[in-house]
């Protein structure tokens, strides 16, 4: 069976917990082909680019399109506006173009997420696929 190819989505800031959501999928058998990192500073605005435009090229291969929307910022199930950009992109290219790819939140966000209606809506209408930890 061939393993599934997954795509981590979320804060940088929180490489701990992406660490953690890495092992955790690996042991499911499937392949991280890519995931938040960490971006110097120093090198932020000449690396940055380069990163998000593989990023969304990694979303279109993917299996599974996981956000580790862990709490940051005192916000529970965080999910900032670039993340947010990433799952909408996930989305249309499942609803657009009809092509398979699952959409699994790590936890439902906190209603101060700005976000949060759209989230619970795409959930609804089954665009975002489950919650692991409501």
């Amino acid at each position: 069976m061939k393993k599934k190819k997954i795509i981590i989505a979320g804060s940088a800031k929180l490489q701990e917990e992406i660490k953690e959501w890495i092992v955790y999928w690996k042991g499911k058998g499937c392949t991280v082909i890519d995931f938040p990192h960490s971006i110097s500073k120093k090198t932020f605005n000449k690396t940055y680019p380069g990163v998000h435009k593989r990023f969304y090229a990694d979303i279109l291969k993917a299996d599974v399109f996981f956000i580790a929307n862990g709490k940051k910022n005192g916000i529970a199930g965080y999910i900032g506006p670039e993340t947010f950009a990433e799952i909408a992109f996930a989305v249309i290219r499942k609803i657009s173009n009809k092509q398979r790819i699952k959409i699994v939140l790590a936890r439902m966000p906190a209603k101060k997420v700005a976000s949060y209606q759209e989230i619970e809506r795409w959930l609804r209408l089954g665009w975002i696929d489950e919650v692991l930890h409501k």
